[in-house]
This record gives C-alpha cells, structure tokens and sequence, in this order.
C-alpha cells in the first residue's frame, strides 16, 4: 500500500480523501494558492505544498506546478478530487510517466470516457440510446446558432471537458444560443483549460439519474445503484438522493449493467459515474460518464456501506475488488443538501466574505439515523472569489426516506451560518415542499416552483402560531433578565409584564405569557394555549424547545424590540410589544426602500469580463448590458426596462463589491 499521497485539490473533497487515507494509515500532502494558505485541508493533511496565485488556471490546474510537488514531496500517487485536472489525461499521463499511481481511471479510459463528445460516440457504437446532438467540434457561435435550429429548441450547450455545471448553458432561440455558445467556451476555458463546446437536444421534463460503477485493473465491475440528481439549479446540483424514489428494480438493474458494460469497454478501472436522463415512462438515455469521483458521492456510502475513496485506493494499487454484485444491498436511504455561499434572495449570486459564524449541526452515527457533514471550511475563515461556491455537503440517512427527510429538516434547521449569503433557507423549503416530498420532481423542479427566484418561504398559519408562542416566552425570559440585570427591582418575575403582542409575516397575536421554572404557557386571545419548553437563554442563537408537544428548532437573532427568527426556510422579523407599543406601532408609516430604478448595481462581488453598451446608447428590455464573472461562472446583466445609458462606472477587468454602481439610465 502507499505510504503518502497528494491530494490535487482543495476544499471539502481534499478534507474528505484526507480523512479516508488516515483511516488507512497513509500520510497525505495538500497543496494550496495564496488564497488557501489558511484552508482547513492544508491544516489537516500532513504536508503542504504553496503553487501559486489564487486563479485555478495559475495554481491548481498547472500540471507542472502540481508534479513538482509530486516530486518535492516524495509521493507515491495522487488522488484528483473533481473538478480540476481530475478528467485531465494529460494529467494522468504526467503522473504514469513520472512513475506515480493516479488514483483515478487509466489515461485510455479518461480520453475515451471523459471527454463529452468521444463517450457519447462510443456509446452510440456500444447501442445504447442516447440523447439527439451534435458531437462534432463547433468553432463558433453562428455555427452554434446552425447545429440549435438544426437539432431544434431547446437545445443544451455544454463544455466537452465540463462538469459541476461549468461551461453549460441552455438555449430556447438563437440569440440565446448565440450567447450561451460564447459564456460557455469562456467558463469552460476558465475552468478547465479546454473551450470545446458540443450541443444536444435538452429533453424537457426529466429525471436525472446516474448509476455509480467501481471497476478494478482485474477485469471486475460492479454498479452500486444509484443517485436521484433531479433537484438542479442552472444545471448545478442542489440536492441529491439514493436510490431514486422514481426507479424499480428491473430499470434499476438495466442501467446498472449498461453503465458496468460501457465502463468495461473501455478499460475502466476506479470509481466512475455512467449519468442518464430518464423520462416518465423509465427509458433511459446515456448522458455522460464521469470518469472522477462525484460530488454526491456520500449518500452512495450510506445506503450501501462502501467507501468509495478507499476503494479508488485500493485499486489504484493493483487490488481486485473483494465486493461483489451480490453482495450489495440497498440499506436505508440517503438526502445530501449541497450548502453554497450563493445569497438565494438575490437569485442565487454568489456571495464572498467571512465566516463569522459556522456551526453545522453535530456528526451522528446511529442505528436509527446518520447526520453526515462534508466541509472544507471552519469558523472565521473567509469565502473567497476564485472558487466554487459550494462549501459543504450536509448527509442524513435514515431506514425510511420519510426519516431520511425529517433528518436532514433538523439538521438544516440546526446549522448555523452567518457572515455571508447562504442556501439554507432554500433547502429547507425544498426539503418542505410537497412535490420534493412526493418524490415527484424533474430537473424543472426549481424554475417551475421558483420561476421568479426564491423570496422566502410562507408559514402556514399553525406554524406561526407556534413561533409566535416561543418568541412571547423567549421574550419573556429576555425581560426578566434585563431587569435582573438592571437592579431595578427585586420581586422582577412579578413585575415583568405578562401581556405581550407578537408581530411577524403580517399577523399579530395577543398573548397571555405565564412562566415557571420549567418554561411557560401562552394564551391567545382566542383562549386558545400553547406549553413553550426549552433552555434558551438571552445571546443564544440557537433555540431547541418543545412547543405544544411537539420540537421546534429556531435560530435567533437580535433586532430592536424583538427577534429575528429562521426557521424551515423562513427568515422572519419578529416584534414583541406591550399592547401600548403594539398600538403606537400601527400607526407608524412604512419606510420604503430607496429608489435603485435608474442604476444597475452589481448583484455579487466579482470581476467585470465586459460591457455591452456605450455612453447614450438607447437599450431595450432584455438586452445585455454587462457581464460578471463571479467564482468561476459567468453572468450576464440584462436591462430591465427601456432606457438610455447615461453614465458608465465600470471596465473589464475592473472588481467590483456588491452593490457598486456598474451604470447609470436616463
């Protein structure tokens, strides 16, 4: 077995390797840029190599940079983690040149399989169904524009070298296509050092389904089921499961042996991904195989017992698998929650700052359920620009998928995060809504549940009720000890008032607030009571109580006069006043926000790539007017009205802060 290996990558997937070779008694090496020097996988790993500037494609994607540290530090082989070099050939064949194990695929398989436009030919040589494109190289955009009508709208246009949404666009006419066609070929060569650009057919209404295979250099394959991915957002992942709430065995077991067949047909050897999309009516069609561990790759640990990495390992250094078919069984099911530093109150952009707060819920490893949590970052550490949003992989499982749910509500309800925008509220409400619940969802799910972008959830009112009722007894509790702090008074638990009205999400409720040693019970106006529960005291942020029988889990802040309350994907500002500051405050008028309709603002920090218009020029709804790159991925600002350009702030290759003024309309 080896004695050290490099990990070529950075964030939670180089922790998550990190963790598996230690298991296995193997020493690791990181490397890091200027932008990692303080990352929590170059303090975890035994060594650390620095390779450069921040920019991937000036540190971790330079295939020298990362073989002198191969060399420097004396390991035996590399684990690529994904994205990065880890479906670069030339990469793989660094490494076998210089006498180093790639643990991954061999180069055959990575050339034949990993790149989009050769695999999907040879599984149309192999016989399998695969979806309508164009597999040929396109060299630009009106040739783009040619290929879309031809294949006909919508078609999908994807990076050949692309993976984790990278280089990817869908188009429904020809400008889209002629636009998508340019922001994919520079994401991709932004990404990945490859602008190879194919288009397809973009199947609407489907299920994303991938089958995840594990072969060795002995001539055995095995598929250890599969992965519902159907929750995507811009053709991102969002939240994965396994099984698939939507597959039965004997489909189950047809694309498992397709995707070992098609992986043996090219020499494969490691762990692997064979990706189909998959209609209503269960056929499917091969998409692409990824020739790298996947992001998701946990909630195929948890319902099966394998661990994928070791085996990647294992297999790296010339052992046969010791699992067979047969012995695999599909245990429990498993939820991942993708956790991205990406504010969804403003359309998901991404979001850059400082972790002043993270605390994810703790590691559970029990009969009755898991709570698994992949991260790459800690508390005061800071989120920067140059790298992929996401920075965690929140994991549950459970023997049902009903629990596996439930899990995974408490532990989003639990993880606290401050200091910059983040998905939590988003999941939460996925993880709530009745279609995701159902398990009847398509990778549609998201634009047609949020076509105009996600704005917060709703409480029904039972749910309000019940926040209302923890914050009159939170409040309460904050009263009793402000006065005790005070000195004002001796007898203060008399003296604080038991009469309050709760404000949040348009309602108030009038409460009759009665404490005692173990909590205290709430009435209503309607003489209706709720028992409130709990040890939360004033400061903290967290509040685990019981409330009519039943848990509630809040996060907390402070806001003058009241709470602001997080809870199952809301974010509520919560006012709690005596029935004299309950009156006053409805007469006080609303503040409106200032007026931003003549400005276009920079929606996330990021590097401006260009501008589409000019000092005077007229521009119609719609029409481009600048492009921001943002953590590896391009986007375009359009007008949102007609207008005149009068004033232009900004250049290419100019950062910009959130909120800064790019132009400004007559």
């Amino acid at each position: 077995m080896f004695n050290k290996i490099l990990i070529a990558n950075r964030g939670e997937i180089a922790c998550r390797v990190i963790k598996t070779a230690r298991k296995m008694g193997i020493a690791t090496v990181a490397i890091y840029s200027d932008a990692d020097r303080n990352a929590l996988h170059v303090a975890m790993a035994d060594e650390a190599v620095h390779i450069g500037p921040p920019p991937a494609n000036q540190s971790y994607i330079v295939i020298d940079k990362v073989m002198a540290a191969v060399t420097q530090t004396g390991a035996q082989a590399v684990h690529p983690g994904y994205g990065f070099l880890s479906e670069n050939p030339k990469f793989a064949q660094a490494l076998e040149t210089a006498g180093v194990a790639f643990i991954g695929p061999p180069v055959k398989a990575i050339e034949a399989m990993g790149d989009k436009i050769t695999s999907k030919k040879i599984a149309q040589e192999a016989g399998v169904s695969t979806v309508p494109g164009y597999m040929g190289l396109i060299e630009d955009a009106e040739e783009a524009v040619k290929i879309s009508g031809e294949i006909g709208y919508p078609v999908m246009i994807k990076a050949s070298a692309g993976g984790g949404g990278k280089g990817m666009r869908i188009a429904w006419n020809d400008t889209e296509a002629r636009e998508g066609f340019q922001s994919s070929k520079n994401e991709a060569a932004s990404s990945f050092g490859d602008d190879r650009i194919f288009i397809e057919k973009f199947v609407t209404q489907p299920r994303h389904i991938e089958i995840q295979v594990l072969c060795d250099t002995h001539g055995n394959g095995i598929y250890l089921h599969e992965r519902e991915c159907s929750i995507q957002r811009r053709n991102q992942k969002v939240v994965e499961e396994a099984p698939s709430p939507f597959l039965d065995e004997a489909t189950r077991k047809a694309m498992g042996e397709q995707a070992v067949a098609l992986a043996k047909a090219v020499g494969y050897a490691s762990a692997g991904t064979v990706e189909f999309i998959v209609d209503g009516n269960k056929n499917f069609y091969f998409l692409e195989m990824n020739t790298r561990l996947q992001v998701e790759h946990p909630v195929t640990e948890l319902i099966t017992g394998v661990d994928l990495v070791e085996q990647m390992i294992r297999v790296a250094n010339g052992e046969a698998l010791t699992i067979t078919q047969d012995d695999l069984r599909i245990n429990g099911w498993a939820i991942e929650n993708r956790l991205y530093a990406e504010d969804p109150y403003r359309n998901f952009l991404p979001s850059i700052g400082r972790l002043t707060r993270y605390r994810p819920p703790a590691e559970v490893a029990e009969v009755t359920h898991v709570v698994r949590n992949d991260t790459g970052v800690y508390e005061g550490g800071e989120i920067s620009m140059y790298y992929d949003p996401m920075i965690a992989k929140l994991c549950t499982w459970a023997p049902t998928r009903g629990e596996a749910i439930e899990a995974m509500r408490v532990a989003l309800d639990t993880f606290e995060v401050e200091g910059i925008g983040h998905n939590l509220p988003f999941l939460a409400a996925v993880m709530d809504h009745p279609k995701f619940v159902s398990g009847e969802m398509t990778t549609a799910f998201i634009a047609e549940e949020w076509p105009e972008g996600f704005e917060g959830v709703a409480l029904p009112g039972a749910d309000l009720r019940r926040i209302a009722a923890a914050c009159a007894a939170m409040n309460k509790v904050s009263e009793i000890r402000r006065t005790r702090i005070s000195g004002r008074m001796d007898n203060h638990e008399r003296k604080v008032g038991d009469k309050w009205v709760v404000s949040l999400q348009g309602e108030s409720f009038s409460t009759d607030v009665k404490s005692d040693p173990k909590g205290a019970t709430v009435q209503f106006e309607d003489g209706t009571t709720l028992r409130v529960e709990g040890d939360w005291t004033p400061g903290k942020t967290l509040a685990e109580m019981t409330v009519g029988g039943a848990p509630l889990v809040l996060k907390v802040g402070k806001i003058s006069g009241g709470f602001r309350i997080r809870s199952r994907g809301a974010d509520l500002k919560v006012h709690v006043r005596n029935p004299r500051q309950a009156a006053l405050a409805e007469l006080m008028p609303e503040k409106l926000p200032p007026d931003t309709s003549k400005l276009l603002l920079c929606p996330m920090p990021g590097l401006v790539v260009k501008i589409d218009v000019e000092v005077g020029q007229e521009v119609q709804e719609g029409q481009p007017l600048c492009t921001i790159e943002a953590m590896k991925m391009e986007n375009i600002l359009r007008a949102e009205k007609k207008a005149i350009v009068s004033q232009i702030n900004a250049e290419p290759g100019q950062s910009l802060a959130v909120d800064e003024v790019i132009m400004e309309f007559e």
